[in-house]
């Protein structure tokens, strides 16, 4: 029975500074593990235009984008949670309502709000894209506005308990720390990514692990037995079966390694 591995991108396969290094190591691992059978698949909070041609060309037989809210194989979508343009138009009201400067992600492309478009962190978002001639010039009153998640960045005017309050009841919120926070729409995360595509294959739960570096990996790693944290990745440490080495230590070859994978 083959294997099949979830790999995050962000720290996991590329660095996550200003290089965007991908080892040599990783790559090499990656190839020898689907040379040996198995499957391999990114499992990323990136939605599917985020996910550049240097993660794409390492070869992966699929995508889970956006925390579960997208799911390609073999270049075909196989699964997309379509939130309506109305339930958009209603959540960015309630954004505004408690002070929110948020960043709403779709498939193919970022939206943003007018009014905060000089605000620091959404030019420090901005400066992100700009070398990868990413989009960032459309705005949540457009025509066709509607997202799959969002982000928000916190300032002294943001109303968190009011936050919670409207945003709990339809996404799960993940707080990635510096007041910002990452909102996926119930019943989408990367488990549950994970879950829909051991069903297509039918592969059994014991053959598949997960690769990660941060919080926002939690609830992939908590969905496999076989769990790894990067080296580095010290918050995830308590929950994870293995711990390998950082990044740029070929700790992804290190961990397919000492699972037998390649």
């Amino acid at each position: 029975m083959k294997k099949i591995v979830f790999f995050d991108i962000d720290g996991t396969l590329v660095t996550e500074d200003e290089f965007k290094i991908i080892p040599d190591s990783t790559r090499r691992a990656l190839s020898k593990a689907r040379e040996n059978g198995n499957l391999l698949f990114v499992n990323t909070g990136r939605t599917r235009f985020i996910v550049g041609d240097e993660i794409r060309e390492l070869g992966f037989d699929g995508f889970i984008c956006g925390c579960g809210t997208y799911i390609e194989i073999g270049g075909e979508e196989r699964f997309y949670s379509d939130l309506s343009h109305e339930f958009c138009r209603e959540t960015a009201a309630q954004l505004r309502e408690c002070g929110c400067i948020p960043v709403y992600e779709r498939r193919d492309t970022l939206f943003f709000e007018r009014m905060f478009d000089e605000h620091p962190s959404i030019n420090l978002f901005r400066s992100v894209f700009l070398d990868s001639s990413i989009p960032t010039d459309r705005f949540s009153d457009e025509e066709d506005f509607s997202f799959d998640k969002f982000v928000i960045f916190t300032d002294e005017n943001t109303d968190m308990l009011r936050f919670r309050e409207l945003i709990g009841k339809n996404f799960s919120i993940i707080d990635r720390g510096g007041g910002f926070y990452e909102n996926v729409p119930l019943g989408c995360s990367k488990a549950t990514g994970i879950e829909r595509v051991l069903k297509m294959y039918g592969i059994p739960i014991e053959n598949a692990y997960a690769i990660g570096d941060s919080m926002n990996d939690l609830p992939m790693l908590k969905a496999v037995p076989n769990s790894i944290a990067m080296g580095g990745g010290e918050a995830l440490y308590p929950y994870v079966a293995y711990v390998t080495a950082p990044i740029l230590e070929d700790g992804i070859e290190q961990a397919l390694a000492h699972y037998g994978i390649i």
